[in-house]
Order: C-alpha cells, then sequence, then structure tokens
C-alpha cells in the first residue's frame, strides 16, 4: 500500500463529514463520506466515496464506487405478511415498556445483505432493494429503483430498473474483470492515471494487461 510519506499521495485515512451518522462500519483507504450521510453495518472499500444524504444498511461495497447524492442502498423492507406493515410489529420499543424489537424480524433484514461489486456507479436518488447483488463496473441511473441483481458492466435505469445497453462489449468487460485494476497498488493506479485519461478502452487493455 501507499507509504505516507510518499510526496505523491495524499493522507489515506478515510474522509468523514462531521454531520455523517455511522454505526458498524467499516471503512478502505481514501474513503469519503459526505454531508448527513447514514450508514449501519457497511463496508466500503478503498477510494469509494458517499455524496450527500446517502443511506445504507446491511451491504458490502466495493472499492472505486461512486455513490452519488439521497441514495438508499438496502431500503427499510416492511412485513406485508402480517396484520400491519406498521413499525409498531417490529419495533414495538419505541411505544411500550416491556416490548423489545423483534430479533427475528432483524435477522430476516440482516440476512439479505446487497453487494455491490467495484468501480460501480450509483446515480442520484437511486433505490437498491435488499439482497441485491450488482456486478463490478455497472452503472445504476438516477432515480433508479433496483429489484433485481445487475450484471457486471451494465446500465440499467428506471422503475423497475431494467438494462439500457452493456457499458462495454462482453469480451471486453470480462477483460476488465480479468484484469482487476481495482486491486493494484497505489504506485500502479499513480502511473496509470495518464492512460486512464488518454487512451481507449482496446489500448489501454493492450498496454496494461500483464
Amino acid at each position: 500500500m501507499a507509504d505516507n510519506d510518499d510526496p505523491r499521495f495524499q493522507n489515506d485515512q478515510p474522509r468523514i463529514h462531521p454531520s455523517a451518522q455511522l454505526k458498524g462500519v467499516k471503512l478502505g483507504k481514501y474513503t469519503e463520506v459526505g454531508e448527513r450521510v447514514v450508514l449501519r453495518d457497511v463496508t466500503a472499500g478503498d477510494f469509494t466515496y458517499f455524496e450527500r444524504h446517502s443511506e445504507g444498511i446491511y451491504a458490502d461495497i466495493g472499492r472505486f464506487c461512486s455513490i452519488a447524492a439521497n441514495v438508499r442502498i438496502n431500503a427499510l423492507e416492511h412485513p406485508m405478511e402480517r396484520l400491519t406493515t406498521h413499525k409498531i410489529s417490529y419495533r414495538p420499543n419505541e411505544f411500550f415498556k416491556y416490548q423489545g424489537i423483534d430479533n427475528v424480524f432483524r435477522a430476516r433484514r440482516q440476512a439479505k445483505r446487497v453487494g455491490i461489486g467495484h468501480d460501480v456507479w450509483i446515480g442520484h436518488g437511486a433505490v437498491i432493494m435488499p439482497a441485491i447483488q450488482i456486478g463490478h463496473g455497472a452503472v445504476i441511473g438516477a432515480n433508479a429503483v433496483v429489484t433485481k441483481n445487475v450484471a457486471p458492466y451494465t446500465i440499467v435505469a428506471g422503475n423497475p430498473a431494467r438494462l439500457i445497453r452493456l457499458r462495454f462489449p462482453e469480451e471486453i468487460a470480462a477483460r476488465l474483470q480479468r484484469l482487476a485494476w481495482w486491486d493494484w497498488p497505489p504506485e500502479t493506479l499513480f502511473e496509470a492515471i495518464p492512460d486512464i485519461q488518454s487512451l481507449g478502452i482496446e489500448y489501454f487493455l493492450a498496454k496494461w494487461e500483464r
């Protein structure tokens, strides 16, 4: 990993806005958590950032993910099979003494973790429903409601979200996943930045595939 004394690199500690609320969260290096972001039982890999007012619970998020403002990851599930969908049935302690949290329902929620791969872009206001898995390199359009798993390097949008197009041809997407550039050390990323900025994707792959 990067040496903090190396003049090429910024401080690699997570940057967390004072108004953010985090509980049971594990953040990687260079991560950023914006204004009024709320995260509960979430892991986020190196370089991933959350813009303002986003929320996430019970989720594992990869490296280099770009999460826009007002995104909801693992939206709250209500027990529709019960007499009422109201939280009085699973958090009665908020209203009554001697009535605890419904741990069975909480365990059901915890079991439906969301998994988000590396290099995923989630647009403004998108909602990711429980148990969804999003592949590496995918793009989620603004205000999308994701109710089904999203394949790597695909672009989805709408309510419910549907496939818009492939981000790259399948062969290129497969090569990118084999390249796994998100696992490169900062020293290699530093050297690759000019090529990321200037080379077409096929030329970049031809140069950097080992």
